[in-house]
């Protein structure tokens, strides 16, 4: 399950946005355990029935370019083969769950063992591809342009209540295993130290892996020693491309700072045998120089993870590509795949977490798939346009400066 920026819960970390405001139970007036138990009951129930819902459309969209969908990655968590699904869920040590809540009426006697935790918007950071929900600089800056009238509600954690009934409840979990947090910026979050602080103290943290992303703009001692005290830890290093336009897109980073920063953060991680992953999020503005991306996670063994395909804005996608500029990022792709590719296993990695060669390979095929089959949206790209001349009024830079392949088709959409 999920805590949102606001506080409510949500059924999935991958849940389609779109649909989020449907469920309103909030951390503020709920029970962790009553929303989980109880209310997610009707939701296991059509699962188990086997129907298609709207909110798993995210999933099932990665899936269709073979991409590692959320969905593909939990049941692996749990010992479910897709291509052998009858035998290895009978095998699999959740059947006992699952026939509870088949006979039930879907609810559990389960507890949650596996959460993302969205720590509110404080961020230190302004990407163009970010909401204002999730980012408190690009809140400021959207209010001040006119882009909204008001900014986000207030983070579920910045009241101090909310913060001890759940920190209060994770105590008291036997069998919480993993738990992600995301922010804004997890590092500048007060929450995420404090959450991490008494998870040692009350000595959670010798049984539980711990997830974070961070934007490689801090660096904070004092958390990383409570970091190494947990059994596990996955960290996320968000990054679009070792090229200057990363400082356009995840604004205002510097990419000197930035490749110090990640440095820093694989020398300290490898050395405490963490699980580390650039995290990506790509768009048209970083489609020409992903592979940069790929190359620095195969020379350090670094994993690559772009949770999935973006949604919101639809103006940023990588479909807004039109054939001809597609066409020039697919032999790129697959031109690293050549060089890469291990020939002699066909086999699907489903788990994301194998930091194999293959592994990143297979992510790199799925975007080839997606450019190769997503719909033309190139009819976006005036409001791309739109959008991109309002932010650098606002932050005075140009992205023709940056990308000036791109100049020929930024002036014919109206640039």
């Amino acid at each position: 399950m999920r805590i949102n920026n606001a506080g409510y819960y949500e059924f999935c970390r991958w849940q389609l946005k779109n649909d989020r405001d449907q469920y309103r139970s909030n951390i503020s007036d709920t029970d962790h355990g009553d929303f989980f138990i109880n209310q997610m009951s009707e939701f296991r129930t059509s699962m188990l029935s086997g129907d298609v819902n709207d909110i798993c459309t995210t999933c099932f969209e990665m899936e269709n370019h073979n991409k590692v969908s959320g969905r593909q990655r939990q049941l692996i968590k749990i010992g479910v083969d897709n291509d052998n699904f009858e035998k290895s869920l009978l095998s699999s040590e959740w059947i006992t769950h699952f026939n509870y809540s088949n006979k039930h009426a879907g609810l559990t006697t389960s507890n949650p063992m596996d959460w993302q935790i969205d720590l509110g918007n404080y961020c230190n950071a302004g990407c163009l591809f970010c909401t204002p929900s999730s980012s408190s600089k690009l809140a400021a800056e959207w209010e001040k342009i006119g882009l909204i009238d008001k900014l986000p509600p207030n983070s579920w954690c910045n009241n101090s209540n909310n913060v001890e009934k759940f920190i209060t409840y994770l105590c008291d979990l036997p069998n919480i295993y993993y738990l992600h947090f995301i922010g804004g910026e997890t590092l500048i979050t007060p929450a995420f130290k404090t959450i991490l602080q008494r998870l040692v103290d009350s000595g959670q943290h010798s049984k539980m892996t711990i997830g974070f992303t961070t934007n490689l703009m801090v660096w904070d001692d004092t958390i990383n020693d409570l970091l190494v005290q947990f059994k596990q830890v996955h960290l996320g290093l968000s990054i679009e491309a070792l090229h200057p336009v990363n400082d356009y897109v995840r604004w205002p980073s510097n990419i000197n700072v930035v490749k110090e920063t990640l440095a820093k953060w694989v020398i300290f991680g490898k050395h405490n045998d963490w699980l580390i992953q650039l995290r990506i999020t790509p768009t048209i503005l970083t489609a020409l120089h992903l592979t940069t991306i790929y190359e620095y996670a195969i020379k350090h063994q670094l994993g690559v993870e772009s949770c999935d395909f973006l949604d919101d804005p639809d103006y940023m996608r990588v479909s807004t590509l039109p054939a001809s500029y597609r066409n020039a990022v697919i032999v790129q792709l697959q031109q690293l795949t050549n060089t890469y590719k291990n020939t002699s296993s066909e086999k699907t990695i489903i788990n994301t977490r194998n930091q194999s060669t293959i592994q990143l390979i297979q992510d790199v095929t799925s975007y080839i798939n997606y450019l190769q089959n997503a719909p033309d949206e190139s009819d976006k790209l005036p409001q791309l346009i739109e959008y991109l001349k309002m932010m650098e009024h606002s932050r005075k830079n140009s992205i023709l400066n940056y990308l000036p392949e791109y100049e020929d088709l930024f002036r014919t959409a109206g640039y």
